[in-house]
């Protein structure tokens, strides 16, 4: 037994590099699992200077200095950020609570409409059924209307920490971009001079990541704002809140996009019955789902690794349940990175062996 471990350890993790790897691997995933959500106004942050970065590039392409570059791309973000938080959130939020005392309601005309169901179907579904599953949601409803009330009583602390994130996370993205290079040097100055398979996966997951995230957030602007325009046009209740919903989806490719259609054919339904409104909202979520799918991510993400989707749910669930909604955002380039490090291991370990 020793010899086989022996041997294992020879073939992996016989050099400081593989080592020094493990060890970073390892402490990530305690630190996310362990402390993550104390640290999440700097995961933002870094984040948003992935994104602000490729701005800032634009702009010393066009012969603007570095400094100049750096306030122009955190100004832009700053706008953008208070514009989120001061207009489009209480919008959300007002249609959520809306939502939520109307759904009683909602539910009680969609008893009337499936009580149908028991004469035409009876050895399938009988009334007995619909009531108790139409009591069960309507009773899930009615909790989820008073949390709402009771988190807009008591949410003054979040308030303050939602505040102090908004004077942080800006500081934080300007310094980023200022002493970006400072920053990376601080860091690359922990770890061995030499280090081939290292630079080699930084490299590859820079440029991964940046893109990936620069894309996703493209992809849920658009996508959320084409949804916006086309509800709001068709005079669907609470565009705004569905809107978002369909531009967040995106975030959990092949489930996002079937569990975000739940609401959006339900508040149409319950809005208009079967009709042509109905329909109409029907083929113009099935026509963004559409161009989303075949148009949009193959222009964001054609140099983006090809993973199974197997291997993406999978990463969904894994890196979501240790780290959250950060998690499932970061699920693909996170599983591009697993996907990365084993291909370079066994390359890294030959080359030495040659």
């Amino acid at each position: 037994m020793i010899s086989v471990f022996r041997k294992w350890y020879d073939r992996y993790l016989s050099e400081e590099e593989s080592v020094l790897l493990v060890v970073i691997l390892l402490g990530s995933l305690i630190l996310l699992a362990t402390v993550g959500s104390i640290f999440t106004p700097i995961f933002v942050a870094v984040v948003v200077a992935f994104l602000m970065q490729g701005v800032a590039n634009q702009l010393y392409t066009w012969g603007l200095s570095t400094r100049i570059g750096v306030w122009i791309a955190t100004l832009m973000f700053t706008s953008a950020f208070f514009a989120f938080v001061l207009g489009l959130l209480p919008l959300v939020w007002r249609q959520l609570v809306s939502l939520a005392r109307e759904a009683p309601a909602m539910v009680d005309r969609g008893r009337a409409t499936l009580s149908v169901l028991p004469e035409k179907y009876p050895a399938i579904i009988t009334q007995e059924q619909i009531n108790l599953a139409m009591n069960s949601v309507q009773g899930d409803l009615a909790q989820l209307g008073q949390l709402l009330v009771t988190k807009g009583l008591s949410s003054i602390p979040g308030l303050l920490a939602v505040m102090v994130y908004m004077v942080l996370i800006p500081l934080m993205v300007f310094f980023f971009l200022k002493d970006r290079e400072q920053i990376l040097a601080w860091f690359t100055s922990f770890l061995p001079a030499k280090r081939p398979m290292l630079s080699r996966i930084w490299s590859e997951m820079n440029l991964q990541f940046a893109n990936y995230v620069r894309g996703k957030v493209i992809e849920i602007i658009l996508v959320g704002g084409v949804s916006y325009a086309a509800f709001a046009f068709l005079g669907l209740n609470y565009a705004a809140l569905l809107a978002l919903l369909v531009g967040l989806s995106v975030i959990i490719p092949y489930i996002g996009a079937t569990l975000v259609t739940i609401p959006v054919v339900a508040v149409a339904f319950f809005q208009w019955g079967i009709g042509p409104s109905f329909y109409w909202v029907l083929g113009a979520y099935g026509v963004i789902q559409l161009l989303d799918g075949n148009v949009l991510v193959p222009l964001l993400f054609s140099e983006a690794v090809n993973l199974h989707p197997v291997a993406i749910i999978v990463a969904v669930l894994f890196f979501g349940g240790i780290w959250g909604v950060w998690g499932v955002f970061f699920a693909i380039p996170l599983a591009t990175l697993v996907s990365a490090i084993v291909s370079a291991w066994p390359t890294a370990v030959n080359e030495l062996a040659t």
